[in-house]
């Protein structure tokens, strides 16, 4: 009987190291915001989205569809007109990286959502879930404190 549980422990495992590893993906959505949010940092006048995409390389309507989630954050502002486009609404040194992943992403860097599955589940099995989520969270506050940390400007900085 124990060689079950054990096998059955194993089983949720590697089911959670397939789920962690789908979720845990790295999403370009905020390199790519970051590499826009530094080319409109070096440049004093608005940037079109062609003019980013160019300078960044990164496709022109995912450049506007970041910039309207940066927008809707306050992170940029848009001027239309002939000389219009996207522009830092804040000086960069107050724009930080949580602020940035927040405005652009719609979950945790740790997600994990252990808790709909639809099978029964064993004693065990809550255990080893409540175990992840606990870790996860803790994992999530170290993040999010690291990258409160880290400013637009301090970006520019190391990369010059």
């Amino acid at each position: 009987m124990g060689g079950f549980f054990l096998l059955i422990f194993l089983w949720e495992i590697v089911t959670l190291s397939v789920t962690i590893k789908k979720i845990m993906s790295a999403s370009t959505k905020l390199s790519s915001s970051v590499k826009a949010l530094c080319y409109l940092a070096s440049n004093s006048l608005p940037q079109n989205s062609n003019d980013i995409a160019e300078a960044t390389g990164i496709n022109a309507s995912k450049i506007r569809r970041l910039m309207a989630m940066l927008g809707t954050a306050g992170i940029v502002k848009s001027d239309t007109g002939m000389f219009g486009g996207y522009a830092l609404n804040k000086s960069s040194d107050k724009i930080h990286l949580q602020e940035i992943y927040c405005a652009i992403e719609d979950r945790k860097a740790f997600y994990l959502d252990v808790n709909k599955e639809k099978l029964n589940q064993s004693a065990n099995s809550k255990r080893i879930n409540k175990f992840f989520l606990d870790l996860f969270s803790d994992i999530q506050i170290e993040i999010e404190s690291k990258m409160e940390k880290i400013t637009l400007k301090d970006i520019l900085n190391h990369i010059k």
